[in-house]
This record gives C-alpha cells, sequence and structure tokens, in this order.
C-alpha cells in the first residue's frame, strides 16, 4: 500500500516537457550526467525512441535532481526523483541514490522489468562495455565492490556497539563491549573511501543493496 501511494505521489510529480532537443553526451558528463534509451515497436513497424537524462551533477542547488524523458529526441516530460513515467504499455522508473542511479527500468502493465540500455559514452554505458568485453574481470570487479562493502558494515557495526555499550545505563545492563578492530584514523579513512569507490562501481552496473550500499551512504 505504501509503494502504491508513492508511486500516485511521484506520478503527480511530472510536468510536461517543453519540446527541448536532447543534447549529445559530452565526455566531460562522466561525473555529473546519466542518460539510458528504451524502444518501444510502434504500429506500422517503426520504433519510439525514448530517453532517460538525468543531471545529477548540476541540480543539487534546487534541492532536487530532475529526471528528463525524452521521445524521439524532443523533451516529452520532467519530474524529480524518484520518477515515475508513464509510456506506452508501462512505465518508466528512475531512483537515485548518495552514489548515482540505482534504477532505471521499463516496468510492463503485466509487471515485468527491464532495465534501460545506458548511451555507450556515459559512466553506466562504458562500464556496461567493460562487462561485455571482460566479462570474468568485470565479475572479479564487482565480487571486490561487494567485498570491500561487507568488510565496512562489518567494522561499522563493530564501531557502532562499542559507542552503544559505553552509555552508562547500556554498560550497567549489557556491559560494555571493546571492538576487536582497531584501526588507525588513516586506515579508517581509507575503508571509508573504499566503501564510496565500491558503491560507486554498483551504482554504475544499477546494483544497490539498502544494507550495503545504503550503510555506505
Amino acid at each position: 500500500m505504501f509503494e502504491e501511494w508513492r508511486r500516485r505521489r511521484a506520478a503527480q510529480r511530472v510536468k510536461p516537457g517543453d519540446g527541448r532537443a536532447l543534447k549529445r553526451f559530452r565526455w566531460w558528463q562522466l561525473l555529473f550526467r546519466a542518460l539510458f534509451y528504451l524502444r518501444l515497436p510502434q504500429d506500422g513497424g517503426r520504433q519510439a525512441v525514448y530517453a532517460v537524462d538525468v543531471r545529477h551533477g548540476q541540480n543539487q542547488s534546487s534541492g532536487e535532481v530532475k529526471a528528463h524523458l525524452y521521445l524521439d529526441g524532443r523533451q516529452h516530460a520532467q519530474s524529480g526523483l524518484p520518477a515515475f513515467f508513464p509510456v506506452q504499455g508501462g512505465t518508466v522508473e528512475v531512483r537515485m541514490s548518495a552514489f548515482g542511479i540505482k534504477r532505471c527500468h521499463y516496468v510492463t502493465a503485466e509487471g515485468d522489468e527491464y532495465q534501460l540500455t545506458p548511451d555507450p559514452r556515459s559512466a553506466e554505458g562504458r562500464r556496461a562495455h567493460f562487462d561485455r568485453a571482460h566479462p570474468a574481470l568485470s565479475r572479479c570487479v564487482g565480487v571486490m565492490s561487494s567485498v570491500v562493502l561487507v568488510l565496512a558494515l562489518a567494522l561499522l557495526v563493530s564501531q557502532l556497539i562499542g559507542v552503544v555499550t559505553r552509555v552508562e545505563p547500556v554498560a550497567e545492563r549489557t556491559g560494555s563491549f571493546t571492538s576487536p578492530i582497531d584501526l588507525p584514523g588513516w586506515l579508517d579513512i581509507a575503508v571509508g573511501i573504499g566503501a564510496a569507490v565500491a558503491s560507486t562501481e554498483r551504482a554504475l552496473r544499477l546494483r544497490y543493496s539498502r544494507l550495503l550500499d545504503g550503510g555506505a551512504g
């Protein structure tokens, strides 16, 4: 019920586009722009080409990141995130985490889900190309990202337990806990940076776990 309420609220944020042309992805936009495509068959054998453009590094001053939906190269609609754009046969859903796009999927009326295709020049597109060109190495990178996040989460939980059990009322009931992991400050910072890098790598593949990636944020 909560998810349905959130979908209805998101649908109210969708505004008509102004018809502006979709700009080509440029290499210097790697760090602050995501661009995805969806092609849907139409009557007569033609295809409608949808594009989702998110400038996630440029809209922070307004306090809201927006997703822009283009249809055949022209802006069709826009919405704050999370965005739910109605399109032919279903909905395009766009969500973002602190590290990038975590969801950009076409969901049909029957409930089937398909991830949109990233622009090959974008960071997400380059990561997808790396996965196709070097699948074994790509899997290793993905596993390493997960391992780094698991280790960072374990360290965080251990430190939090230590802090909580040092509170006098808690210590009297449960006893204090001293974390067996005692890292120097520089290594603590390095672990935090590694976790952020790992979550960013996962975001380029549109992988997101509330426990792992949410904890890193």
